[in-house]
Parts: C-alpha cells; sequence; structure tokens
C-alpha cells in the first residue's frame, strides 16, 4: 500500500469527538487518523457489500445459525409434547362430558377473546374464574 496520505479538514460536533477520544486508544489504534481511517474503511465495506456476510466472520454465522436451528428444534420438540397432552386432555374431557355444539361454540369464542386478552398467558385459576362468572 502507497505510503502517502491526504491531509482532509474533518469537522466533528463536540459529542462525537468526546468519543473519538474515550474509544481510540482502545481499539488500539495509535493515533485520532488511524482510527477514522479504520472506521471510514469499516463503513465503505459496509457500503459496498452486497450482503451482510462480508462484515460478519463465517464462524460467528456458522455458530448463530446452529445456535438458532437447536433453539428452533428444542421450541419444537416441547411444542409437539404439549399437543400431545393437550390431545390427551381434550379427549378425556370429551369423553366425561355432554356438551352441544353451540355452547361448544360459544366457549370457543369466549376463549379466543380471553387468550388474546391475557396475552396467550391463561391460569387454571383464571379459568375457574371465569367459569364460576
Amino acid at each position: 500500500m502507497n505510503k502517502t496520505k491526504h491531509k482532509i479538514a474533518v469537522y466533528l460536533h463536540p459529542e462525537t469527538m468526546e468519543q473519538l477520544e474515550q474509544v481510540y486508544r482502545e481499539d488500539g489504534c495509535r493515533s485520532r487518523t488511524e482510527f477514522i481511517e479504520k472506521a471510514v474503511r469499516f463503513y465503505l465495506a459496509y457500503l459496498s457489500a452486497s450482503d451482510s456476510q462480508s462484515l460478519l466472520p463465517n464462524t460467528f454465522l456458522s455458530n448463530m445459525k446452529s445456535i438458532v436451528a437447536e433453539s428452533d428444534n428444542r421450541v419444537s420438540r416441547l411444542l409437539f409434547k404439549l399437543a400431545v397432552e393437550m390431545a390427551m386432555m381434550v379427549n378425556l374431557l370429551a369423553s366425561i362430558s355432554d356438551v352441544d355444539d353451540i355452547t361448544l361454540a360459544r366457549l370457543r369464542g369466549e376463549c379466543i377473546k380471553e387468550v388474546k386478552k391475557l396475552n396467550g398467558a391463561l391460569s387454571m385459576e383464571e379459568a375457574v374464574k371465569w367459569q364460576r362468572g
């Protein structure tokens, strides 16, 4: 790389200058000029990047993808187990109940409203209170 540098005037707001003074040494730069040049190069790379992968190391992206995939897998397994338990409960309850279609439809509508109102955080205590009126 050519050792010649061009001198330019840079005007910064006082708050930006304060941040620059605090951070440039922490970044391992020997001068404000070195820090500003690194920042400009980073921003130029950001602007010219066709995708975000050029700014993030591939190992980081790979690790993040595997963490998300594992989390997704875990949530899917738990939702499946919950659905099985719910199916068992609903079938047991249906086998001992004699509920007509109109009451069942009304109950579904009321439960939808209740779950929306509670943002999905329904508890047995709340359901008992609701059933008792």
